[in-house]
């Protein structure tokens, strides 16, 4: 029997909840969680299906940029982790920094770059082995179902930066030489909670935009949220496809 999938959102990607069978509904504050106050997050947990699979979706997150510590930044991993989550999908809208990659396309992660300084781990000897951060099968599955659908998905190196401000184009050079191909404000510390938690995890990059240094134009979280709610639905329907198929 498949355990519950838990589906983080991020910036933009809110109506991606839009086919989840909702049977109930939480917000952040009622279980003691801090509320995000960034446009796109809505702060609530869905509990429903998603075709035949039991989920529940984090829609919205907070980060350390609006000065959470990264306790408070995983404690929705950790709370859907005590509602039997045994998988967790991460989305994330991101820059990106390689030049196959154009904004308005997905990536998966392959792996991460934790440049944020900090991780939820600390206070103590929690040693986690992060060799294989982002499930390799589940990976393969995902390649094979976007294929059949004929969906571009790439696969990536994502770095998590501290943020608000967005990189310079120095950083962006530094970031390109160290291996990453997108950059973002989140995920790789729930990444990191949610593999010492014994989680499965997964996650995917909406590429919203051209990072500094790329593109003449500024960026603009306005932006991020416009080209996130546009590809929303491709996810979407790669996500249904493989609950459908998923072990």
């Amino acid at each position: 029997m498949q355990g519950m999938l838990g589906i983080v959102l991020g910036s933009g990607l809110g109506p991606l909840a839009e086919r989840v069978v909702v049977s109930r509904t939480e917000a952040f504050s009622e279980q003691g969680l801090p509320g995000s106050t960034v446009k796109g997050h809505a702060g609530r947990f869905l509990f429903g299906k998603l075709g035949q699979r039991d989920v529940v979706v984090m829609q919205g997150r907070v980060h350390l940029y609006e000065g959470h510590d990264a306790k408070a930044v995983t404690a929705g991993v950790r709370w859907m982790h005590s509602q039997g989550v045994e998988h967790l999908i991460l989305t994330n809208a991101a820059g990106t920094l390689h030049p196959g990659f154009p904004p308005g396309c997905w990536m998966m992660l392959s792996d991460h770059l934790n440049l944020t300084g900090t991780s939820p781990l600390e206070g103590g000897p929690n040693f986690v082995d992060m060799t294989e951060v982002y499930d390799l099968e589940a990976r393969a599955a995902f390649l094979d179902v976007a294929s059949q659908r004929s969906m571009t998905l790439h696969q990536g190196v994502y770095a998590g930066l501290r943020g608000p401000q967005y990189e310079t184009p120095a950083e962006i050079r530094m970031l390109r030489t160290m291996g990453a191909d997108a950059v973002g404000m989140s995920t790789v510390l729930e990444a990191i909670q949610a593999r010492a938690l014994g989680i499965r995890v997964n996650a995917f990059s909406c590429l919203t935009n051209w990072a500094a240094g790329l593109s003449p134009e500024k960026l603009d979280h306005a932006e991020v949220i416009e080209t996130g709610a546009a590809a929303a639905a491709s996810m979407m329907d790669l996500l249904e496809a493989w609950c459908g198929g998923a072990s």
